[in-house]
């Protein structure tokens, strides 16, 4: 359900009644406010590092006054006259505005008009349903894996999801030969300590999924230096009037429907590397939800806890009823690199 507008875009929710007499905790912020690391802070700062941590007296607290049309009116009027000016002074200055615009040519071109995402049965417009699955997995294995093929931990992750979907296009008879599919990679901009991260700072890059081949380890090696290539060409989120323009925002939205420039959404979030507490009672798992829009119908996100790193999917229900095909071949795409190190060993 969409957050209301009329109360801030963020909620919790505690789900009491679950087996084991577990209780749990849903966090639903909006993407103005945090990107995936600003919203794994913001949760701990709910949680304690230990069970017996001193409980804090409540701080009197007053609400301050809800603000008046007209303080909004004003705030919004401000806001976009500071972007104006922005603009405008990048206008004075058209050397170094020509310059700048120069050096972001590059992260454009690659982004968004050198290559173009191939059709699929499942980048479709996206309804109001939704599916869910979730990947129950270990840091250091993943870790030790990466490590082992000379790649990221990142690597790892888009390499076990092009086997997902290699499993998936598979499975409806749809031809995967030479297929290379575009996943849009969140990159963060954060300069922030761990923990300390706020707002959202999300840059972007394309890495291209060779689909189309079989081997996982051939699979993996493709994507990391892929992935290493297209870090040269992180895209960063537009300033000034562009960002604030209601009507470049609204085009765009209905652009997105029918875009071309990636199949799927994939994060890798870190999160805290100890376990946390709520209340004296342990916080036993961690799963990230990410929204999807437009045609991208599958949403994949790692988040990484205590030394777990739980994978969630989350898909439009129409385009993929057969999330669970998908699963199974992220995990087996994982099981099969986890498998090899081990033969390699036994050798």
């Amino acid at each position: 359900m969409p957050l209301d507008r009329s109360r801030p875009l963020w909620e919790m929710w505690f789900l009491p009644g679950l087996a084991d007499n577990r209780v749990a905790m849903f966090m639903k912020v909006h993407h103005t406010i945090a990107d995936g690391a600003a919203g794994v802070a913001l949760l701990g700062t709910f949680l304690d590092p230990s069970a017996d941590a001193p409980t804090m007296p409540a701080r009197p607290w007053t609400p301050a006054p809800e603000p008046s049309s007209r303080d909004l009116f004003e705030d919004n009027l401000r806001r976009r006259v500071q972007a104006a000016e922005h603009t405008l002074s990048k206008l004075r200055r058209p050397a170094t505005t020509l310059y700048q615009a120069q050096e972001r040519w590059p992260e454009v071109r690659e982004g968004f008009i050198k290559e173009r995402a191939p059709r699929t049965s499942f980048n479709i417009p996206i309804g109001r349903h939704r599916r869910m699955a979730v990947i129950h997995g270990s840091l250091d294995v993943t870790k030790q894996i990466a490590h082992n093929h000379n790649a990221k931990l990142n690597d790892v992750l888009m390499s076990a999801v092009a086997g997902g979907l290699r499993e998936l296009l598979r499975g409806r008879e749809e031809r995967i030969e030479d297929l290379v599919l575009r996943a849009f990679v969140p990159v963060s901009l954060h300069q922030e300590k761990p923990g300390q991260a706020h707002g959202n700072q999300d840059g972007m890059m394309f890495v291209p999924l060779p689909i189309g081949e079989p081997d996982p380890v051939r699979r993996l090696q493709l994507i990391a230096a892929a992935s290493a290539e297209r870090k040269k060409y992180v895209v960063r989120p537009p300033e000034g009037l562009v960002a604030r323009n209601r009507v470049l925002q609204r085009a765009m939205v209905r652009r997105f429907a029918h875009q071309r420039w990636a199949n799927v959404y994939i994060a890798n979030i870190p999160g805290p590397p100890i376990p946390l507490y709520l209340g004296g009672a342990q916080l036993l798992e961690v799963f990230p939800l990410v929204p999807i829009s437009a045609n991208i119908t599958l949403g994949i996100a790692a988040l990484s806890y205590a030394g777990q790193l739980n994978i969630t999917v989350v898909a439009d229900a129409n385009a993929l009823p057969d999330i669970e095909v998908f699963a199974e071949g992220v995990r087996n795409s994982l099981q099969a690199l986890r498998s090899f190190r081990a033969r390699t060993d036994a050798r």
